[in-house]
């Protein structure tokens, strides 16, 4: 009986000489539970929400060799239908990224409350 809690404080405290069977069997241990556990075992983890700031312009190629730009209504200020001042909004938020552009057309999103929540913008070089 003796032997048997000496080989397991010997595996609690890692006393084993490296290269033993002892030794052996704790790291194939370790090395199932790493590479097995994920498959079994529900760690809850999962890939952060993307919640872009609301000024944060996110940028995306629309597949004709431009972009696409998405800007928060809130960095724009012309928000009550003045056409041109949208358009100059808009460029003021996406030159200093893209450099100077052409302004393709624009989108406006709306919320269920018919505001406008984002911009989307079409822009070529």
């Amino acid at each position: 009986m003796n032997k048997i809690w000496k080989t397991i404080r010997g595996f609690v405290w890692w006393t084993h000489e490296r290269g033993s069977v002892h030794y052996d069997v704790m790291v194939t241990v370790i090395l199932l539970f790493i590479f097995l556990a994920p498959y079994k075992i529900s760690f809850n983890d999962k890939p952060a929400e993307r919640n872009p700031h609301q000024t944060e312009v996110v940028v995306r190629p629309d597949g004709e060799g431009g972009f696409v730009y998405e800007i928060a209504a809130s960095a724009v200020g012309a928000q009550n239908g003045d056409d041109a001042g949208i358009r100059a909004d808009l460029l003021r938020v996406i030159e200093p990224i893209a450099g100077e552009v052409e302004l393709v057309r624009y989108e406006t999103v709306l919320d269920q409350r018919k505001r406008a929540t984002l911009y989307r913008a079409w822009v070529k070089r």
